[in-house]
């Protein structure tokens, strides 16, 4: 999200979460402060290799319930965020042959991962994976399912959201398939694919 006007429409839909991109070098960076989202949906910052204090102060400003991390954070980098009482959520970049034994963090440091699609940017390449490759997933840690999803994929999701592991799956995370601009949702569209998902769950 964006821009005010269209944040408040978004928000009339009741979405779970709302993201907001903290990383100067994307089309979507957030720079106004974002007021009067209803407090049942929870805000999410999204960063990239930011600053300690940076991400801290977005905390506090925007009055996030979540931050998102896209970059290459460490783990106890996770774990000094999760001691501010913020909930974590760290981005994994996927392809179609990731080792998910090589995840480097545990549920002492997050609170959930997000698995991207692996492309040139950090996230938002509108592409998705193959999401077979969740089955091989064992941790804990419930998951964000992210990456190019629209509703052309409706029926590969209706799949996924009916296989072993979309047990883990909390949410999905939707973006460049749903704008009509960088960070400006089509409300329609987001409309649509809420009353097929609910049809599922």
């Amino acid at each position: 999200m964006k821009e005010q006007e269209n944040t408040l429409s978004i928000s009339e839909l009741q979405p779970d979460f709302l993201g907001f991109i903290f990383w100067k070098d994307s089309k979507r960076y957030c720079e106004n402060v974002i007021e009067k989202i209803p407090t049942n949906i929870e805000k999410v910052g999204v960063f990239v290799d930011a600053d300690y204090n940076e991400i801290v102060d977005k905390i506090i400003s925007h009055q996030l319930n979540f931050v998102q991390l896209h970059g290459e954070e460490s783990a106890d980098f996770c774990l000094e965020m999760k001691k501010t009482n913020i909930k974590v959520i760290k981005a994994i970049k996927i392809d179609n042959n990731f080792n998910f034994n090589e995840l480097k963090y545990n549920k002492n440091c997050i609170d959930y991962f997000l698995f991207d699609t692996k492309g040139d940017l950090p996230g938002g390449n509108g592409t998705t994976f193959d999401w077979e490759v969740l089955n091989d997933y064992n941790e804990e840690i419930p998951f964000f399912l992210s990456g190019g999803i629209g509703l052309d994929e409706w029926p590969k999701l209706e799949k996924f959201i009916q296989s072993e592991a979309a047990k883990k799956c909390l949410a999905i995370d939707i973006n460049s398939q749903f704008e009509d601009d960088f960070g400006i949702k089509n409300k329609e569209k987001i409309k649509e694919f809420q009353e097929k998902l609910s049809q599922l769950l």
